[in-house]
């Protein structure tokens, strides 16, 4: 518990009351005409086929720049807890390149980053074959060495997020913020997903999961401090714990990073962030 400790955020909580919930389901209701349900041909509410459409950010330098902050204070976080560093070095990046994800998304609630984004045309079936066409005809062939391997989707081309994903993170953002989530409340849910002792390959599983256990409890008992009256709110905030495993780890990467530095190697770049005095 002393380790818990040495790891707890410092207090000063921003509370904050969120209304983009509320928004978002205005807009849903302001673009249907009352009274009228869908139109013959047209596509449903229920319809998977919306939530596969493509999105991009509406001003993504903007968006991404604010997740690269993020990102950095993130990392910032986990260097600076004590547990973590008494880790060996492969450990500690075994346990960030699962993490960074979900860990980042919970900074952007934090920081209160609201996503907006748009409707993306992507080329149709037909185009995406007469490209892929022209282009191998126009480049002559190439060796395994003559080209630099690149992450991303078929062709080199950014793979947009989905609509559906997007909503997913959306979804997750418009959660803790209707909780009104305190910055130790914050602190104790990033010691959680950090400290998980499921993946394969760890060694030190049993440290591991101990450290998990001891930030479980101590979210426990700040719960049962502040919020007396509120007997469901831990139970509330493990909710916001099993909404991150529906982010995907590559969408947050073609979403934030590639726009501003094109196809990234996250692996690399955790690394070398990791190894950086942040």
């Amino acid at each position: 518990m002393a380790c818990a400790e040495r790891c707890r955020c410092c207090a000063g909580s921003r509370r904050h009351s969120s209304i983009l919930y509320s928004i978002l389901r205005s807009e849903e209701r302001a673009a249907s005409p009352a009274g009228q349900g869908p139109r013959r041909g047209q596509a449903s509410r229920g319809c998977p086929c919306g939530s596969r459409r493509r999105v991009a950010l509406r001003s993504p330098q903007v968006a991404c720049k604010a997740a690269s902050a993020v990102l950095v204070k993130t990392l910032r976080f986990v260097q600076n807890v004590p547990c973590f560093q008494e880790l060996p070095l492969d450990e500690q990046l075994l346990l960030v390149r699962s993490c960074w994800a979900p860990l980042l998304v919970l900074g952007l609630a934090q920081d209160r980053v609201h996503l907006e984004t748009v409707e993306s045309a992507e080329p149709s079936m037909l185009q995406r074959i007469l490209t892929t066409r022209r282009q191998g005809e126009q480049s002559p062939p190439r060796g395994p060495a003559a080209g630099r391997p690149h992450h991303g989707s078929g062709g080199g081309g950014p793979h947009l997020p989905s609509a559906g994903e997007i909503q997913a993170i959306k979804g997750f953002l418009a959660k803790c913020w209707s909780l009104d989530i305190s910055t130790k409340e914050y602190a104790y849910l990033k010691g959680t997903v950090l400290f998980n002792p499921d993946l394969p390959g760890l060694q030190c599983t049993q440290y591991i999961e101990g450290l998990q256990r001891e930030a479980q409890q101590a979210l426990n008992e700040h719960v049962r401090l502040i919020h007396r009256g509120d007997e469901a709110r831990f139970a509330k905030l493990n909710v916001v714990l099993s909404l991150l495993r529906s982010i995907n780890a590559n969408v947050i990467a073609e979403l934030f990073f590639r726009p501003i530095i094109g196809a990234v190697n996250m692996d690399d770049m955790l690394l070398e962030m990791l190894c950086a005095k942040l």
